[in-house]
């Protein structure tokens, strides 16, 4: 039988990838390593909403995912004329298709290659000149990459950034746990779609390798075979004791090459 396919991506952006790996004949487990939770604080929704009102004031908008959109659009009737919105995948125009904002109603700046989904180029699609001394925010969850405002601030522009929702490592339940001895038990390929998913994922093993006192989790977590769509994230894998990483590239595509090339 083939090795299972573990999709750990949060759960509202997993199941296209499934969809597309059951269709090669591999075995499929969803295994969310990243909870999308809404702001919870009164401060911080506060800040939310006051930026929101002031949108048309911002000469671009980018969105670093598709739960920065679901979570924004949440709070919008609609997307106001004239401002520019940046997004850095695939999967987040189509979020913003789903909430009405299209090439045909709004301008969207994208990488120019959909296999190449990230902050780097993103940047190289954008006229950095025009931005110069405007306004630009960044919509984000807590915490992330200051990669691209870094970039954006060395032309020129004035970022902000606003927090839409929380990234939490889920809790080791019964559940979990019993999944995780499981997927252990066996060789497969884990598609890791973040060095933050990375690290909790470990931090769940270390929980599990305590509580049980026989310390094998992590190690044999460490054994498996990793997919990974970013250099970053191959590095952080590597310093965390992984060997077998294959790195693909942004999107989907990518994954799945690299999937099919599997022995």
């Amino acid at each position: 039988m083939p090795d299972t396919v573990v999709i750990t991506r949060p759960a509202a952006q997993a199941g296209p990838l499934a969809a597309k790996v059951a269709a090669l004949g591999l075995p499929v487990q969803l295994l969310p390593l990243l909870e999308i939770h809404a702001l919870d604080g009164a401060q911080e929704c506060a800040h939310l909403m006051k930026v929101l009102q002031r949108l048309g004031g911002y000469a671009l908008v980018v969105f670093v995912s598709p739960n920065a959109i679901d979570c924004v659009f949440a709070h919008l009737s609609g997307w106001p004329a004239g401002v520019p919105l940046a997004v850095v995948g695939e999967g987040s125009r189509l979020a913003l298709a789903a909430h009405g904002v299209t090439e045909a109603n709004a301008t969207i700046t994208s990488p120019l290659d959909s296999a190449r989904s990230d902050s780097e180029h993103l940047l190289l699609a954008l006229d950095l000149p025009a931005l110069r001394g405007k306004r630009v925010l960044i919509v984000r969850g807590d915490g992330g990459r200051d990669y691209l405002a870094d970039a954006l601030r060395g032309a020129g522009a004035e970022v902000e950034f606003v927090t839409a929702y929380r990234r939490r490592v889920p809790a080791l339940t019964p559940a979990l746990r019993a999944t995780l001895e499981h997927l252990l038990q066996h060789n497969n390929n884990w598609i890791i779609t973040s060095s933050e998913a990375l690290r909790g994922l470990l931090a769940l093993l270390a929980a599990l390798d305590t509580s049980d006192g026989k310390k094998w989790a992590v190690a044999k977590m460490q054994q498996q075979h990793l997919i990974v769509p970013h250099a970053r994230i191959a590095q952080t894998a590597t310093a965390l004791g992984f060997a077998r990483v294959t790195l693909t590239g942004s999107g989907d595509a990518g994954v799945l090459a690299a999937l099919q090339s599997r022995p």
